[in-house]
């Protein structure tokens, strides 16, 4: 299968050949690879890639997949509304 159509990560459209290149430039870290191509940040948070991007990393490094670490989990944040943020400069 060509790695220009593996899609890894669906939420930044991430293929098998973007990782690939990333490698070849020396990334080997999931948080790298994070940075450069936003894999795992999409609203899937790594839950639909981050797997298959441990397993790549694995592969292409020849490393154990226990000894890949997957990427930092952030806790999810959640939008205010205007009116609040308005609401509550007015109390102050």
């Amino acid at each position: 299968m060509d790695p220009k159509n593996v899609i890894i990560c669906r939420c930044s459209d991430v293929t098998l050949e973007d990782l690939l290149e990333l490698f070849k430039e020396g990334y080997s870290t999931f948080e790298e690879l994070k940075r450069i191509k936003r894999v795992g940040m999409g609203p899937c948070q790594a839950n639909t890639c981050g797997k298959m991007v441990q397993w790549e990393i694995a592969k292409y490094f020849n490393k154990p997949l226990e000894e890949v670490p997957f990427h930092n989990m952030r806790p999810f944040t959640m939008g205010v509304k205007l009116k609040s943020i308005k609401e509550q400069a007015d109390e102050e």
